[in-house]
């Protein structure tokens, strides 16, 4: 097995220095780091993670690492972490992945500042995950695939949610129905992507590859994808948003041209963020059990510091929201 010594021989530098890279100090370049963390994996060096875990001491905090810290989707679940938390003892840190391996994020994750972590961020490599995830250390994550015995799986049912937005407007009597997606690499709009064709197929009916737009999960990303839906002509009679912000913002430039909802066309949106009931009209969408998938995933943390056995993975289902924008 190689050691930290045998590191610092291949990539030409100081052990301390290697220590640095690994711990993702910025006490050395970037450069630097690359250089060390390439003899790291040629050499298949893996870190010490019982020495490291001998020198820590119990923190009674524990992380929640999110994509940003910015957003209405993340309110709730760090309401349903914090409640959790506060009411046995524990204290919050709640932090954005943003930075790559110099952020606090994965500072937190391999130095274990923390005594375990919730993550809901698509910026941290699951290398990094599996890396700093070990007995006495659990991590939990939301909406992504891990595989590592000490990594819990919290999963909302994003293929289920997808399929009945889309079954909704179809029973509505609506055959044209439009999707509006998130990022090409998130997991989570794949899934609704997914869930959106499987019910045009099975009602029978074609998911025009025109009528399937990108968005980015913000406002203005589904405004700019309405605005290319509407500049194509012939509108389809629905239009099924990735999440709620993108349909807020879908909303916006509908309104804009005159096209009335729900009259003209009608719009279900996916998440239930706080803002959707309070739109005009007022938003029908998919709730995420954003609380309840919080409070779980502390509740789990909580039973693994105990010395207790919880599953690897759970999916929690989401809900269809019935409001005023579909006809």
């Amino acid at each position: 097995m190689a050691t930290i010594k045998d590191v610092a021989k291949r990539a030409g530098v100081a052990i301390s220095t290697v220590s640095y890279a690994l711990n993702g100090s910025e006490k050395i370049s970037e450069n630097t780091r690359m250089k060390v963390l390439r003899a790291a994996k040629e050499l298949n060096y893996k870190k010490n993670g019982f020495a490291s875990d001998l020198k820590r001491t119990k923190t009674n905090t524990i992380a929640l690492i999110l994509s940003d810290l910015a957003g209405p989707y993340y309110s709730e679940l760090t309401t349903g972490v914090q409640e959790i938390t506060t009411a046995y003892g524990y204290d919050l840190i709640a932090c954005s992945a943003q930075g790559g391996p110099q952020s606090t994020a994965v500072k937190f994750l391999r130095e274990k500042r923390v005594d375990a972590a919730i993550i809901l961020a698509h910026n941290i490599s699951n290398e990094v995950i599996t890396d700093s995830a070990r007995e006495g250390f659990p991590i939990i994550v939301l909406d992504r695939h891990v595989e590592n015995d000490h990594v819990i799986q919290i999963e909302v049912d994003n293929f289920q949610g997808g399929f009945e937005a889309t079954d909704y407007l179809i029973k509505k009597g609506h055959k044209e129905v439009a999707f509006i997606s998130g990022p090409a690499n998130s997991h989570d709009s794949d899934l609704r992507l997914k869930g959106y064709i499987t019910a045009m197929k099975e009602a029978g009916l074609k998911s025009a590859q025109r009528w399937v737009l990108h968005g980015d999960f913000t406002r203005e990303g589904g405004y700019r994808a309405t605005k290319m839906l509407i500049l194509q002509g012939t509108l389809p009679s629905a239009v099924f948003y990735g999440n709620d912000e993108m349909a807020i913002g879908g909303m916006q430039a509908f309104k804009e041209k005159g096209i009335r909802i729900p009259e003209d066309i009608s719009v279900v949106g996916f998440d239930d963020i706080e803002l959707a009931e309070f739109t005009t009209p007022p938003l029908t969408t998919i709730k995420q059990p954003k609380y309840e998938a919080g409070a779980l995933a502390m509740h789990l943390i909580l039973q693994k510091l105990g010395g207790g056995e919880v599953n690897s993975y759970y999916k929690v289902a989401t809900e269809l929201i019935e409001r005023e924008s579909v006809k």
